[in-house]
């Protein structure tokens, strides 16, 4: 498979490769399922959300 990136996102990938210690091939594999998760849980009829720790200050994640 060819995937085709724009500068900016390859960097993006080779970060959090880096980061998480895993190959690219690993962290695609993983935004996939990550994203597959939360489409199933909108599907549903539920919202995601991302909180703050210390402000407890709560945002919606919108998947388009």
């Amino acid at each position: 498979m060819t995937l085709n990136l724009t500068p900016r996102e390859m960097a993006v990938l080779e970060e959090l490769a880096a980061a998480k210690d895993l190959s690219k091939t690993g962290v695609m594999k993983l935004a996939l399922r990550l994203l597959q998760a939360m489409d199933a849980k909108v599907r549903t009829g539920q919202k995601l959300f991302v909180e703050d720790d210390k402000t407890k200050e709560k945002s919606e994640l919108v998947i388009l």
